[in-house]
């Protein structure tokens, strides 16, 4: 067998071609589950940056001394466009304006604020969470998976070999690099997913901080503006 030969029996879709139907199956689960991941990966990028373009240009708007009633108006106007830290201030503002038409006291309208912040904060907080469980399954599981295709082909690879009188490095090489794919797969699909979740767990752990920080201050305007 000449050298171009051996090439074109060892390239990659070769190998994938030739593999065992279960290590072609296994092969094909971590490639969706890769696309998926990619799919979310991108999606992530674009909603969290999305995210922090509309926080930061609410706090300036807010901590530009304009009137709380103004921006409260313009958020209900505009519900649709409103980023996350938005939505919360509007359940905090309703929440709080519609107690004090009920006349209720200051520590009842700070309370019905805080509790209507939480409760919209929980819910951006979901919005922000979501598909991040999935980039961790995938990330943890796919290396395994890849590696239970790599065992099954090697086993394969071997007992082929109790059909060959004389084992050779040229007979057992292309069953072991067969199996060694579905490693490699396992681990393109594991990394970005990886990388892509510490990363994004960080900034939303960063929005979740602005988050609340925001609440408690805006609380404390609310408090000042009972008294």
């Amino acid at each position: 067998m000449n050298p171009v030969t051996v090439t074109q029996d060892l390239s990659i879709i070769s190998l994938v071609l030739h593999a065992s139907l279960l290590a072609q199956a296994v092969m094909a689960l971590l490639l969706v589950m890769s696309l998926f991941s990619w799919t979310y990966i991108f999606r992530k990028h674009l909603a969290l940056r999305a995210a922090r373009t509309q926080t930061e240009g609410f706090e300036r708007d807010f901590w530009a001394g304009g009137d709380l009633q103004a921006l409260y108006n313009s958020a209900v106007n505009n519900r649709h466009n409103t980023g996350a830290l938005e939505r919360i201030f509007e359940s905090g503002m309703g929440e709080f304006l519609k107690a004090r038409e009920r006349g209720n006291e200051a520590g009842a309208l700070l309370d019905a604020a805080r509790r209507a912040m939480r409760a919209a904060y929980q819910r951006e907080m979901d919005v922000l969470e979501s598909h991040l469980p999935f980039l961790a399954s995938v990330g943890s599981v796919s290396p395994y998976i890849g590696l239970f295709g790599t065992v099954w082909g090697i086993m394969d690879a071997f007992r082929g070999l109790s059909n060959v009188q004389q084992a050779t490095l040229a007979s057992v090489a292309p069953g072991i690099a067969e199996a060694l794919v579905a490693t490699a797969i396992g681990l393109f699909a594991a990394i970005p997913a990886v990388i892509a979740y510490n990363r994004y767990a960080t900034e939303i752990d960063r929005l979740a901080i602005r988050f609340e920080s925001f609440m408690e201050e805006f609380l404390n305007i609310l408090q000042r503006q009972t008294r």
